[in-house]
């Protein structure tokens, strides 16, 4: 490998990586022989007039050609902001309003921002969010070369969600200054064991847990923990490849074609706390910015319980803010346990916790030192640009001088709903998971609980009716539910629909039920009566891990046919109570700012 084949080899487009696996070398090997060698990428400026006029939006890209390099210099202090990359489903935009915000946020407070992505589809990517952009992938290699060439002061990795967040260790060890939180403290929050010693040094419990490298290991956790598990890559971003497992059969076939596991990426396993409340709770810190961590200013930005219970992946879930079911015990242990650990991790900037509550217990299920999912819906929620804030605490601002010390408490509802791609890919079930499937979300405001979830549910997908039929299948598990909540459509003026084993059910207490075939029975089943537009609403729960052929096809026919779906009871019962609110009082409308 002389400098000859190195330079044709960088000029032909391949990275240090791939060059150090195709030579038996590392990264850190290939890059000492590429600064011996004295080659380093140029930028040019991207046309964006198309050379009809002259271009001036600093807008790059990096090439190997020969060539002028065409970067502006400028004496201000630079920030280095890290997007989050190309977006697929299950992989949340919410990260990239956080990095534009930390642009603006910056900008004010006097610095020069550069933002490295390499999305063309979003906002982070527009040439005039930042001073500067460089549309470049979000590697070691290439985020090195700017922060050098550009010479700058800090780089922010904390709000492109997991992608940066990889970066941030190698990054500090070639001499990157990360500001906000250390990657070291965010270390500890993602390795597991870390993780683990430190809520046991701070007396918070979590679900019990273990940790597998190989097959008849994760047999060997389930065992000691009893089914259901949750199964889980460690370092996976939207929850990808994470899964239910309720028997041994299940895990194998996980084990052996869901993911790889090895000492350096084992599985997570996880006992599974069914029918427990989880809640999401985002806060923001500056504890980071001083020595002593007793000092600097802990704030939660906002709590949100989840309509479906645990189990179904925070950007997927239906969430409320504030809560509306946990008791005030509940409440001040979650802001408790939130503090001490954004103590612990010396936190400055933005800190998410996922919560589960069983029982009045409370138990940690994971804590990101990092920009979430749900900031930019708190932050609209409660009025406050928690972006903005946590992106000046990371350059050094506290929390006092930024004039927010203080929680604040809505006096109104304000419901979170996910929109799903399900009618784009036919056949596909629209069952939620730990796997994140959505494409975005929407917000409900109002005074009333029922009317807000009603207005996300507009927003979203159907919209609630308020009169006809619904059709409700439930698995045996629910059975013992279900009549209370057909008995609450009936009051409703709503006729029930039911096949066999639910219809048993319901007419067993009391309840008038309009039976029919089930889909391999006979006509009409459920999937005619919704395809001639004579069902308004589906309560339709999953009979197993592995659905049913019949109930994936009453699914999916619901989506493409229009009709508001239900797959959870608690889904049902929030449906309850948006129908009641709008038969009740309707509902009207206000923009955003008169909420504030």
């Amino acid at each position: 490998m002389d400098s000859a084949l190195l330079t044709k080899a960088k000029s032909l487009g391949f990275s240090d990586r791939q060059l150090a696996s195709l030579t038996g070398r590392t990264e850190d090997q290939i890059r000492q022989l590429r600064q011996e060698a004295g080659l380093a990428p140029a930028y040019r400026l991207v046309d964006t007039c198309a050379a009809e006029f002259e271009a001036y939006t600093p807008y790059y890209y990096s090439t190997y050609d020969r060539g002028d390099d065409e970067v502006r210099r400028s004496e201000r202090r630079k920030v280095l902001i890290l997007g989050g990359g190309p977006n697929r489903i299950g992989q949340g935009i919410e990260f990239d309003y956080c990095c534009v915000h930390a642009s603006f946020a910056l900008k004010e407070d006097g610095f020069e921002t550069i933002m490295v992505n390499s999305n063309p589809e979003t906002v982070s990517t527009d040439y005039d969010t930042s001073d500067k952009l460089y549309f470049e992938p979000l590697t070691l290699e290439d985020v090195l070369h700017i922060y050098e060439r550009e010479q700058c002061w800090g780089a922010i990795a904390q709000f492109g969600g997991q992608t940066p967040l990889n970066l941030a260790l190698g990054l500090q060890r070639n001499g990157v200054n990360i500001i906000g939180t250390s990657p070291q403290n965010i270390e500890v929050a993602e390795d597991r064991k870390l993780f683990a010693a430190m809520l046991h040094r701070l007396n918070i419990p979590q679900p019990p847990n273990g940790i597998a490298t190989n097959e008849s290991e994760a047999l060997e956790v389930s065992l000691r923990l009893g089914y259901p598990v949750l199964v889980r890559p460690s370092f996976v971003l939207g929850g990808r490849a994470m899964q239910i497992v309720y028997s041994d059969a299940e895990l194998r076939h996980y084990m052996r074609f869901a993911v790889e596991a090895s000492p350096e990426r084992p599985v997570l396993v996880d006992k599974f706390l069914e029918d427990a409340t989880e809640v999401d709770v985002d806060c923001i810190a500056d504890v980071g910015l001083f020595d002593d961590p007793a000092r600097g200013t802990i704030v939660v930005g906002g709590v949100l319980e989840h309509i479906e219970y645990a189990g179904v992946h925070s950007g997927d879930a239906a969430m409320v803010l504030p809560p509306h079911t946990l008791s005030e015990s509940v409440l001040q242990t979650i802001r408790g346990y939130t503090q001490a650990m954004a103590r612990e991790l010396k936190v400055a900037g933005l800190m998410n916790v996922q919560y589960a509550v069983k029982d009045e217990t409370v138990y940690v299920l994971e804590v990101n030192p990092r920009a979430s999912r749900t900031v930019p819906f708190v932050s609209k929620a409660i009025g406050v640009p928690l972006a903005k804030l946590a992106a000046k605490v990371m350059a050094g601002r506290t929390l006092e001088s930024l004039g927010f010390t203080r929680e604040i408490h809505p006096t109104y509802w304000a419901v979170k709903e996910s929109v799903f791609p399900f009618n784009r890919f036919h056949g596909q079930d629209i069952l939620l998971s730990p796997e994140m499937r959505s494409t975005g979300e929407v917000m409900g405001l109002d005074a009333d609980l029922g009317v807000a979830y009603a207005k996300s549910q507009m927003a979203a997908n159907a919209p609630l009716p308020t009169s006809g039929r619904v059709f409700i299948s439930v698995s045996d598990a629910h059975k013992r539910e279900v009549a209370e909540v057909a008995r609450n459509f009936v009051a409703l003026g709503f006729d029930l629909v039911a096949t066999g084993g639910t219809a048993e059910v319901l007419e067993s207490a009391g309840l008038k039920v309009l039976r029919i075939f089930k889909l391999q029975e006979g006509r009409p089943n459920a999937v005619d009566l919704l395809k001639n537009n004579e069902i308004q609403l589906v309560v339709n729960t999953p009979s197993g891990a592995t659905p049913r052929a019949d109930e994936v096809k009453i699914r999916t026919t619901a989506v493409y046919t229009g009709i508001p779906i239900m797959t959870t009871l608690s889904g049902a019962k929030a449906a309850l109570l948006g129908i009641r609110a709008l038969k009740q009082q309707g509902y009207s409308v206000k923009p955003l700012q008169e909420y504030h």
